[in-house]
């Protein structure tokens, strides 16, 4: 793509997020355009991205990590993604709970859906290239947390480069207690054992498990910094950085007024309670 439409879909999709409007798909889009969106690709969506992020920073917010989405293998068939994405995780989006219960609101979000995931915390900036066991060596804590998603495309309709260009679909993170990483002997087998349950108004909504997020979440992590890197070679986890990786159950539409919660089979990571609002 030309810098100049680069610069124009950033613009535009810095203007839906803030008027909270939908857009049509960029990669159906006519030859008003210009003809070769027709031909939107995941690179020129990352040059979107990147133009954006850059932006936000201009603007003040400050990216403290990042979310993987599209890690869960049996979801891709019902959202047209194949492959994980990703994008920056902002100050201005991540919210910590002081217990197991917050409440969180949905105000400027378009069509909110929840995700249960699994949130790592670095002590350390890794390095692409590294093994798993040097990776985990990397890393401070462990979480259970939601992300938040949301999309300025009408009914979670969409290709892959849409939703790299459209913030990743990033939301809102919301991170659980932490716990410290070498409490687990085995990080990545412990993790690939985990099953949730998730809740939604005293319901049991969906069943989960780590191995369902590419095979496990510090797999996940791993494959995804080689990705990463080869990418957008800008973009690095640094030291105290948060990095989510992809939802243990389908996306579930939120509404304000919803609870919502989470049980684990791993007391190391507890369940968290929701609350909704606008």
């Amino acid at each position: 793509m030309a810098p100049n439409q680069v610069a124009l879909l950033a613009d535009e999709l810095l203007s839906a997020r803030s008027s909270g409007r939908q857009l049509p798909l960029i990669t159906e889009r006519p030859s008003a355009t210009g003809p070769e969106l027709a031909e939107f690709k995941l690179a020129d969506a990352y040059a979107v991205a990147e133009q954006i992020r850059l932006r936000r920073m201009a603007g003040g917010e400050r990216v403290c990590g990042y979310k993987i989405g599209f890690t869960n293998r049996s979801i891709w068939p019902k959202y047209g993604v194949h492959a994980p994405i990703w994008a920056p995780v902002w100050d201005t989006t991540l919210q910590t709970f002081s217990g197991t219960a917050a409440t969180v609101s949905l105000a400027g979000l378009v069509e909110p859906r929840l995700e249960p995931e699994i949130v790592f915390g670095f002590a350390r900036s890794p390095e692409p290239g590294m093994n798993e066991d040097d990776l985990v060596a990397c890393l401070d804590w462990v979480a259970h947390g939601f992300e938040v998603v949301h999309t300025h495309f009408a009914g979670w309709r969409f290709a892959a480069p849409d939703t790299v260009a459209d913030f990743g679909l990033h939301g809102r993170l919301l991170v659980g207690p932490r716990c410290a990483a070498e409490r687990f002997a085995g990080l990545s087998d412990d993790l690939a054992a985990v099953q949730i349950e998730l809740w939604g108004e005293g319901q049991l909504t969906d069943r989960g498990q780590g191995s369902a997020v590419l095979d496990s979440p510090v797999r996940a992590l791993h494959l995804w910094l080689q990705a990463m890197a080869a990418v957008t070679p800008g973009w690095a986890v640094q030291a105290g950085d948060v990095v989510t990786t992809g939802t243990l159950t389908d996306a579930w539409p939120l509404r304000p007024g919803q609870r919502w919660a989470t049980r684990l089979s791993d007391a190391r990571l507890p369940g968290l309670a929701l609350q909704l609002e606008d």
